[in-house]
């Protein structure tokens, strides 16, 4: 290796760092659906979450039931009846954004919709709070000239904000109750 300026024990020496220091990292990893330390399982943890209706601003109320019906089915979608011991409180809001607007017409050509919910995992006494933030997200939708078309692709974009939303959040409380002893 002439004018390489690195010699071959040198580079020996840093394949042999990097791989000491990658075998030490890879002990720090735990896989969030792995056994937690309670010995339970995260999907049961997950099942044993209460949802309780979703707080919304009156005429917001479609997406807080998207919302609802989806966390349902994403922390525990077995069918199984599981005891609760867990009640996840949710409150939020929604806003339509009109970023592009027809010069021509001057209606909207798109929606934006944007939604904070705000969620509280706690006890089933609500004495006491295991965890608690805000989820946001976005999704858009073209609007037509025909009131039918863009009703439905207002709908349509609810329902993939709520299972976003759903994801996020379920993401979250699995990774609060997979360190719960």
């Amino acid at each position: 290796m002439v004018g390489s300026g690195v010699s071959v024990a040198g580079r020996i020496g840093r394949l042999a760092c990097v791989a000491g220091l990658a075998l030490n990292l890879s002990a720090c990893f735990r896989p969030l659906y792995g056994p937690t330390a309670s010995g339970e399982t995260v999907q049961a943890l997950l099942a044993s979450v209460q949802v309780d209706d979703v707080g919304m601003a009156q005429g917001q109320e479609r997406l807080g039931h998207y919302l609802r019906s989806e966390l349902i089915f994403e922390l525990d979608g077995s069918g199984q009846p599981a005891s609760k011991r867990y009640r996840l409180k949710l409150s939020g809001s929604e806003i339509v954004q009109t970023p592009i607007v027809s010069s021509t017409t001057g209606r909207a050509e798109a929606g934006t919709l944007v939604a904070n919910i705000k969620y509280s995992l706690e006890d089933m006494a609500g004495t006491k709070v295991y965890s608690e933030g805000v989820a946001t997200s976005t999704a858009t939708y073209d609007r037509s000239v025909q009131r039918f078309a863009s009703q439905r692709a207002a709908r349509d974009a609810e329902i993939r904000l709520a299972s976003v939303l759903a994801d996020q959040i379920k993401t979250r409380l699995a990774a609060v109750l997979s360190t719960k002893p």
